[in-house]
């Protein structure tokens, strides 16, 4: 994934990665248009644990899309357009 977002290779969008954010750390961060990508792996099977960062995050004027770890390289075009589609400001359906 970072291949693709780096070094503003995204469309010309500059993205962080591993950026903290207040308390907690996200896994690549575009302040710009204040979007943000999480790819969860197993750890993540329980979405109460990140409700309270997402939550966080948003009254931060955050917006975040999430994809599973295992989707990312098996489906990183359709990945990539539902980040696209994100930061062009429309709702981001994940694949």
């Amino acid at each position: 994934m970072w291949e693709s977002l780096r070094a503003r290779r995204f469309a010309g969008y500059k993205f962080k990665r591993q950026q903290p954010l207040g308390a907690y750390i996200v896994d690549f961060v575009c302040f710009e248009h204040r979007l943000v990508v999480e790819v969860d792996g197993s750890q993540h099977m329980d979405p109460a644990a990140d409700e309270k960062r997402d939550l966080w995050l948003a009254g931060e004027a955050f917006r975040i899309v999430r994809f599973w770890d295992n989707v990312v390289p098996q489906e990183l075009e359709s990945v990539e357009q539902a980040i696209l589609v994100a930061l062009e400001g429309d709702e981001a359906p994940s694949p």
